[in-house]
């Protein structure tokens, strides 16, 4: 086993050294999917714990011998991240287990956010209004981001937390593992909104936001940006549908044995 641990919190060795055989039995299950996120409560802090599924074996020689895993790369990403002055859940550790030389288990562990919002309270018909400003908030948080050289590939509404307070509206980015560290012109800038869901009043108070904030034409973006929501959600569709006719082809196999 092979762990890293962030020296601010050395004080938690033990619970991480132990965490491969324990993750089964304890802590609270927040998601569960691919991969599974559990919450445990060690030395008074909320810990947040991502577990990632076996990666298949051509991953596997792959995270062994030529990327770094996903683990890893969400702890080195969010190191960077900080370092260039945006929020995210501090890094602790990450794990990685290797069986026959070849990865096969890795876990990131972080502190949990405590922002109780998300952006997912955007999608379906619930509309925008008395919520401009978090929308706006929002495009030119990205445009910092994109200014910065930073873009995450997993810009989606499960992974942009964030609290509206006295002091203002406070955002936190989840999810590190798939980011890129580097230029990013307009285009490229747009396409990146392209994994949020709304409606197109949503895209509009994004767009004129986040081309305000980088000296864009609004009109511009707003239509590249819903040009590359709507191929996301079109893309989408298509690999539900292949994965549910997979899955019920599996079904009516497995019916005949």
């Amino acid at each position: 086993m092979k762990f890293f641990i962030n020296p601010e919190f050395l004080f938690l060795e033990d619970f991480l050294k132990h965490l491969p055989e324990c993750f089964e039995k304890k802590g609270y299950t927040i998601y569960k999917s691919r991969n599974e996120v559990k919450t445990f409560n060690v030395e008074g802090l909320a810990l947040n714990v991502k577990s990632y599924r076996k990666p298949i074996l051509l991953n596997r020689v792959i995270y062994t011998f030529f990327r770094h895993s996903k683990a890893r790369r969400a702890y080195e990403n969010a190191l960077e991240v900080i370092s260039r002055g945006f929020d995210t859940p501090a890094p602790i550790a990450y794990i990685e287990i290797k069986k026959s030389g070849l990865l096969e288990k890795s876990y990131f562990v972080s502190l949990q956010c405590p922002y109780t919002r998300m952006f997912r309270e955007f999608e379906g018909d619930s509309g925008i209004s008395g919520r401009e400003d978090i929308l706006q908030a929002a495009g030119a948080l990205v445009a910092a981001l994109h200014d910065a050289e930073i873009l995450h590939l997993d810009l989606s509404v499960g992974n942009i937390l964030f609290e509206k307070d006295e002091t203002g509206i406070h955002f936190s980015l989840v999810d590190m593992n798939r980011m890129k560290f580097r230029k990013i012109g307009q285009e490229a800038g747009c396409k990146n909104f392209e994994r949020l869901r709304g409606d197109s009043a949503f895209f509009r108070v994004l767009a004129d936001s986040y081309a305000k904030a980088r000296g864009f034409d609004a009109e511009y973006c707003f239509k590249r940006m819903l040009h590359y929501y709507e191929k996301s959600v079109k893309t989408f569709k298509r690999k539900r549908e292949f994965k549910n006719h997979f899955r019920h082809k599996h079904e009516l196999l497995k019916q005949h044995e």
